[in-house]
């Protein structure tokens, strides 16, 4: 390979870690072509990518505020996927394509800026999404507020269901 194409594909991948916040690392040794097809057409239909990279090149690109022990996943052959987005839902269909077919391996990868072992992604994928969450602290923020609401209309409810059985004694 020459050196201006490497030059370029290091800054291809540079330009890919400073874009993202969410990699996860694996082996695709055993994977077939058309697999490859299938989970690059999955991935790109929920809003995340995979890329294909040399270990070298990719080190390479890395920059130092990453974790060594995420640089310590670039050994054998290695994909690395990646998004901006939500990173459980990218973990989701990386753990669905795998139990499918069979042919990922996890290395590890980095959640948010954070770097986790390849025997932790379980627990990335058992965790709730974004948009659950923040659905849950809206509720629990709420909830209160409701609680308050009833309190004060409950008097009245009491006037007008008595008023209502005088109504139908008379």
């Amino acid at each position: 390979m020459k050196r201006e194409t490497k030059e370029t594909r290091i800054h291809e991948v540079s330009e890919i870690f400073k874009a993202n916040h969410t990699f996860y690392v694996f082996d695709y040794k055993n994977m077939t072509v058309a697999q490859s097809v299938d989970l690059r057409k999955t991935l790109r239909k929920n809003g995340s990518s995979l890329k294909i990279v040399k270990n070298r090149l990719a080190l390479r690109a890395l920059r130092a505020e990453f974790p060594a022990e995420f640089k310590s996943s670039f050994r054998n052959p290695t994909a690395v996927a990646y998004t901006a987005a939500d990173p459980i839902a990218l973990a989701r269909l990386l753990k669905d394509f795998a139990a499918q077919n069979k042919v990922l391996i996890m290395k590890g990868g980095l959640v948010e800026g954070h770097y986790f072992p390849a025997a932790r992604f379980e627990e990335i994928v058992k965790l709730a999404s974004r948009q659950q969450l923040l659905g849950k602290v809206g509720y629990l923020m709420a909830y209160p507020l409701m609680q308050l609401l009833r309190t004060w209309q409950a008097p009245l409810t009491n006037v007008g269901s008595l008023l209502s059985q005088l109504k139908n004694k008379k």
